[in-house]
């Protein structure tokens, strides 16, 4: 089995805390997960060991990605470890990817570090990176701007 690995950081003008819960409150996740002007209306996790994710992410154009998931580890607030198996518009596999999201308190900021590994792919790592790179970017632009709101309101 051929494996892949990819690493990016993102530092939050947050607390530690309350950026763990963005990632383990349904609610506050279908806020940002996925690429700008996709919603998700079903966001279902299981938040504990052997908990089950379901996200049915849904583009402009009504196109539905469902992403399936298992968590791995839970740690809070420090570490967050799930496999997630995104599909592509037909319901087919497109690749096995497990994410370790670490959250490192620094004053009143956050250091969150997300390690990939990527397996069974059915497109060319190339693709998958180019692919994996906007949608964090994209998902974590939507985190911060909702971090924000969230912090000033407090």
């Amino acid at each position: 089995m051929t494996e892949h690995r990819m690493s990016s950081f993102r530092v939050f003008d947050a607390p530690r805390e309350l950026v763990f819960k963005m990632w383990t409150d349904p609610e506050y996740l279908a806020m940002w997960w996925g690429p700008k002007g996709f919603t998700n209306p079903v966001c279902e996790i299981g938040v504990q060991p052997g908990g089950r994710i379901l996200i049915m992410m849904t583009a402009p154009d009504g196109s539905v990605y469902p992403m399936r998931g298992v968590f791995n580890e839970i740690q809070e607030p420090e570490r967050i470890v799930f496999t997630a198996w995104p599909e592509d518009g037909n319901g087919n596999v497109i690749l096995e990817v497990t994410h370790t999201v670490t959250f490192i308190a620094e004053n009143d900021k956050t250091r969150q570090v997300i390690e990939s590994v990527v397996r069974n792919s059915t497109l060319p790592p190339e693709v998958y990176e180019s692919e994996m790179k906007k949608g964090w970017n994209s998902s974590l632009e939507k985190l911060e701007a909702l971090l924000q709101k969230l912090v000033k309101s407090s």
